[in-house]
C-alpha cells in the first residue's frame, strides 16, 4: 500500500496491482470480476487512460473490430455490476476515474522523486516501500504485464541505489546500508547496486563488511556468469 493513502475513508478507492488485481475501499478489500480484470489492469498499466480501439485491439486481437468492442463494453458492464465504476468510456477513451488511487503509480511516483533529486524528506524513509516488483500481478504472462513487470523492477532499483546514495551523505549510514541491501535483493548481479552497498559499509568505516561484500559479488559473479568483478569495486576499498 502506497505511504499516506487513507483506504479506509469512505471515498477512498485503491486499485493494487501488487498481488493482485483487487481493489480497496473503505477498508475493504473487493475482488475483481474475472471478465473485467485485463481491461481494468491494462488501462491502469498505460498511465490511466487508453484509447478505446488500443485496448479492444490489444485484449482481443483475434476477433473481428466489433466483436473486440462487444467484449471492452462487456468488461466494463461486469465491473459495475460488481459495484466498481471505476472506468469511463468517453471521447473514445478508457480512463480510470479521478477518484481511483493505483498502488503502481504512487511506488514509480517514489521512484520517480529520488531518480530525480526532486525527493521530500518523507521519501527517505525506507518503511512501507520494501516490494518485489515480481509480485506485480503474479502469474500474468501478457507481453504487456512482463514489460511493465521489468520496467517497474528498473525504475526501482535505480531509486534504492539513489536512496541509498542520499542516505549515506545524510550520515544515515545504517538506513543507507538497508536501502542497499533491498537493492542487492533484487538484483544480486547489478554492479551498481553492490557498489552503493559497498559505499555504505566504508561510510560506517566497516571495511570488514565492505570485503566481505566483495568476495561475495565476485564468487558470485564468477560462478553464475563466469565473470570477474570489475577492478573499480576493488579500488573502492584501497581507496578508503
Amino acid at each position: 500500500m502506497s505511504r499516506g493513502l487513507d483506504t479506509s475513508a469512505p471515498e477512498a478507492t485503491l486499485l493494487c496491482l501488487f498481488g493482485g488485481p483487487s481493489v480497496l475501499r473503505g477498508g475493504r478489500r473487493i475482488p475483481v470480476p474475472e471478465g473485467s480484470k485485463r481491461l481494468l489492469v491494462l488501462v491502469a498499466l498505460r498511465g490511466g487512460r487508453v484509447d478505446r480501439r488500443s485496448a479492444a485491439g490489444s485484449l482481443w486481437p483475434d476477433g473481428s473490430d466489433d466483436r473486440a468492442a462487444s467484449n471492452l463494453r462487456s468488461a466494463m458492464c461486469r465491473l459495475r455490476g460488481a459495484g466498481l465504476d471505476l472506468l469511463s468510456n468517453e471521447g473514445g477513451v478508457v480512463a480510470l476515474r479521478d477518484r481511483v488511487d493505483v498502488d503502481v503509480h504512487a511506488r514509480a511516483a517514489w521512484a520517480d522523486r529520488l531518480v530525480r533529486g526532486t525527493h521530500t524528506d518523507d521519501d527517505l524513509l525506507l518503511e512501507g516501500r520494501i516490494f518485489d516488483p515480481d509480485d506485480l500481478l503474479p502469474g500474468w504472462y501478457d507481453d504487456w504485464v512482463i514489460f511493465e513487470r521489468e520496467r517497474i523492477r528498473q525504475r526501482v532499483m535505480h531509486a534504492l541505489e539513489a536512496l541509498s546514495a542520499e542516505l549515506r551523505e545524510r550520515g544515515r549510514c545504517a538506513e543507507a546500508v538497508e536501502a542497499a541491501l533491498c537493492a542487492v535483493h533484487l538484483e544480486p548481479l547489478r554492479e551498481s547496486a553492490q557498489r552503493v552497498l559497498l559505499l555504505a559499509h566504508l561510510s560506517e568505516g566497516n571495511q570488514v563488511e565492505a570485503r566481505r561484500t566483495l568476495d561475495a559479488y565476485a564468487r558470485l559473479l564468477m560462478n553464475d556468469l563466469g565473470l570477474r568483478a570489475s577492478p573499480e569495486l576493488a579500488a573502492l576499498l584501497r581507496h578508503s
